[in-house]
């Protein structure tokens, strides 16, 4: 097993439109500003990787569309191996993204070609996975797909992190195989059968818990602003705080912090610095617009962090 991140997952070409706010259901808003960016929860997670020094695969599909060419050329730019990204006879997958003033977004997705990631395509890909030092995968490909992959890294006995959105319930045969969950606030909701709401402090440790039982070895629960919430197989649970930043647009910032996790636990860090450091890449990510251009290089997370320290050190 090397040291090498293999991401599973969807590419997506974004349309974004920026408005003042959501608009409420039948309301029509007017956009500030469009624009395109390469995108979908894989693709996002492999190029936030590659940008802070991974080495890292990618097993998806592109369209046979004038996206495709576009959509791997921007993977390919950041440094990620794209060998196991195939041209499927259809359209690429596309995201409609709305962003509001605050960075909130609304998004809806249309498959595309990340509905025909198959699970042969896996097994094409075996060497791959067998020698990958994590599996980070998403649930915008089929669900089979996923489930055939969670079988195959725990066959070949490697890590696998599993992003659960967009939110639905999952199986327990596929959760007894994921080393980690990282579900935001609306998926643990989901997950957990309930209707999706803010999760006050105090139900955190249980909703952590009711996740671990259900098949998991390790679940971190991804809290936006307010950081995130860490349930280990070994007991241990731990509250780790958010950097404060100025949003502008929070798209991607889930994919980076999973891409960050993922990349510092490759790197031999312990879980909760790991998650620390996740939400530090994550937080760069909200103060830009866009989701793979959002995704920050090494040099400029080791800038913030020592800013940061001499901040608090001047204090």
């Amino acid at each position: 097993m090397g040291n090498r991140l293999l991401v599973v997952g969807s590419i997506n070409i974004d349309l974004v439109a920026a408005t003042q706010r959501i608009p409420l259901e039948g309301e029509t808003v007017l956009a500030s500003n469009f624009q395109t960016f390469p995108g979908g929860k894989g693709a996002n997670q492999a190029y936030a990787a590659a940008q802070l020094g991974t080495a890292v695969s990618m097993i998806g599909k592109v369209g046979n569309d004038n996206f495709g060419p576009a959509l791997l050329n921007s993977l390919e730019s950041a440094g990620v191996d794209v060998s196991a990204i195939q041209v499927a006879p259809t359209s690429s997958g596309l995201a409609l993204i709305t962003t509001a003033a605050n960075g909130e977004n609304a998004i809806v997705v249309v498959a595309g070609a990340n509905a025909n990631v198959l699970p042969s395509d896996l097994d094409r890909y075996i060497e791959l996975i067998r020698h990958s030092a994590i599996v980070l995968t998403q649930l915008e490909i089929p669900l089979e797909t996923v489930e055939h992959l969670a079988a195959l890294a725990e066959s070949e006995k490697v890590p696998l992190v599993l992003d659960p959105a967009p939110a639905r319930t999952l199986s327990s045969s596929l959760l007894a195989r994921v080393t980690w969950l990282t579900p935001n606030e609306t998926e643990t909701c989901t997950l957990l059968g309930i209707v999706p709401q803010e999760l006050s402090p105090s139900f955190l440790k249980e909703a952590a818990n009711r996740l671990i039982r259900s098949g998991p070895r390790n679940v971190l629960l991804k809290l936006g602003s307010r950081g995130c919430y860490i349930a280990q197989s070994n007991g241990k649970h731990t509250l780790v705080s958010a950097n404060p930043v100025q949003a502008v647009d929070a798209t991607g910032a889930g994919d980076a912090f999973n891409a960050a996790f993922a990349t510092a636990l490759i790197e031999g860090k312990d879980p909760v610095s790991s998650a620390s450091f996740a939400a530090t890449v994550a937080a760069i990510s909200v103060t830009r617009h866009g989701a793979q251009p959002s995704m920050p290089a090494r040099n400029e997370v080791d800038t913030f962090l020592a800013d940061r320290s001499d901040l608090e050190g001047a204090r």
